[in-house]
């Protein structure tokens, strides 16, 4: 089964001779059009400009909408679109969005979610005080249908900094949401991309990379993961 990989697949190294942005925002999608206006403008409004920002939609043939034209029309030509040649999966997806990411940080960022203004200067900042971090992660809200908030994150840490013990904390349980997170590319070249399950896959990518590398947080509430 092409969809499901039996190991991490290879996340290539971008050429040295390319230039590159700070930040590949990479927008999984599939089938999640009445949510992406809602996730493209809160990035767009965090926007510094396409030398330090990648923002693409990687669209795994969504047949809900003309997402192509959905991204022209809100992006007005800031965001890149590209769509699979035929369903790939999530997982997949995942693998197109990091190879095809530029940037020394990668969030991916699906399409029925979103983060608040703030988000990316907040995780620049980790990566900047932080800079043995593989991963930056915030605290986050459950949100509803309507984008309404239904409850925050189970509690990570009350401190700014490194998490401590991470490994084994996150080993048991899942205390984080792919909105949430940010993972150099550098990372993703040296572990693989995400593989083997469905629905636990984010789970397995954070703690094997807690296993090779700190996490850094905020506790502040900027990223929105829809139940």
């Amino acid at each position: 089964n092409y969809r499901i990989l039996e190991s991490p697949p290879v996340i290539k190294s971008i050429d040295p001779g390319i230039e590159r942005p700070l930040w590949s925002v990479m927008i999984p999608v599939y089938n999640c059009s009445q949510f992406l206006q809602r996730c493209l403008e809160n990035v767009l409004q965090q926007d510094e400009g396409a030398d330090k920002m990648q923002i693409e939609v990687v669209d795994d043939c969504s047949t809900d909408a003309d997402v192509k034209a959905l991204v022209q029309r809100i992006g007005n030509g800031r965001v890149d679109y590209f769509r699979q040649e035929k369903n790939m999966g999530s997982l997949r997806n995942f693998e197109t969005c990091i190879n095809r990411a530029k940037g020394y940080y990668i969030h991916l960022l699906h399409g029925d979610d979103f983060v608040d203004d703030g988000f990316y200067k907040a995780m620049e900042g980790l990566f900047k005080d932080f800079p043995k971090a593989g991963a930056a992660c915030c605290a986050f809200w459950h949100v509803d249908e309507a984008g309404g908030f239904l409850y925050p994150n189970e509690k990570i840490s009350d401190e700014r900094g490194i998490l401590t013990d991470w490994l084994d904390t996150i080993a048991q349980g899942q205390k984080l949401q792919p909105p949430s997170v940010v993972v150099k590319r550098e990372v993703y070249e040296k572990l693989g991309g995400f593989f083997g399950v469905h629905y636990s896959e984010d789970w397995e990518m954070w703690v094997r990379i807690a296993a090779h590398y700190p996490f850094a947080f905020t506790p502040l509430k900027f990223a929105n993961y829809r139940v």
